[in-house]
């Protein structure tokens, strides 16, 4: 079996949490569980990577208790399901910059990716602080940094080098995005990798995203012609 990479914007929790009267946080707590759902039954719909939006660089212009929530919920999920996610073969890879990111949450991440460092079934990325615009600017300051040390010469700068020294670099680009909570927009989200990547747009909020539509979405998705600009 070939590689199978999906990538999922994970919107509307706060949206599904409004519409119950509920603050913006029970949203972000279902949502995590709709995400736990996803990453387990991932590899039985023959999913190899998968990579999931879950707070981006514009994210911190949100109200400080909503960010305050979403990173107390980050540490705790991991914290209590780290060795789980080992015994289920799920590699975890946190993609994204860190430098704006509380210590806890950094040695949480890093408590993570060395606990599951050698599993295999599953390779799971997050993406946290991360923006795709941002990405591609950090690439290009690394780029510029290696031809000034002498490492790199500039004829040698192609679409290869660049996703190399991405932030998915030890992954295939995403073959299908899918973005759920209605709105039909990347949000620089992948931009660099999703040159080719397939767009599946649902109107489901997050939260009430059942693993059988993913198992639908995949079946359409496979009877999808994929050209890559061939004809």
């Amino acid at each position: 079996m070939g590689k199978l990479h999906v990538a999922m914007i994970l919107d509307g929790n706060g949206r599904w949490a409004k519409q119950r009267g509920l603050p913006r946080a029970f949203g972000h707590r279902a949502g995590v569980s709709r995400a736990e759902e996803c990453i387990r039954a991932a590899p039985n719909l023959g999913i190899t990577h998968l990579t999931m939006y879950a707070f981006s660089t514009e994210n911190w212009k949100r109200a400080p208790y909503e960010v305050t929530s979403i990173f107390r919920l980050f540490r705790v999920y991991f914290g209590r399901k780290a060795q789980e996610l080992k015994s289920q073969g799920v590699r975890v890879r946190f993609i994204g910059r860190r430098d704006n990111l509380d210590e806890k949450v950094k040695k949480t991440m890093i408590l993570v990716e060395d606990l599951t460092s050698d599993c295999t079934r599953l390779h799971l990325n997050i993406a946290l602080d991360y923006g795709g615009q941002d990405e591609i600017v950090r690439a290009m300051k690394t780029a510029c940094e290696m031809v000034q040390n002498g490492r790199l010469a500039s004829k040698d700068i192609d679409e290869h080098f660049i996703s190399s020294i991405s932030d998915l670099s030890s992954a295939p680009p995403p073959d299908l995005i899918i973005r759920t909570g209605g709105d039909k927009r990347l949000s620089n989200f992948l931009l660099w990798h999703s040159a080719y990547s397939e767009l599946e747009f649902c109107d489901l909020l997050w939260p009430d995203f059942q693993v059988q539509k993913l198992a639908e979405i995949m079946d359409e998705f496979r009877g999808r012609e994929r050209r890559f600009g061939t004809a």
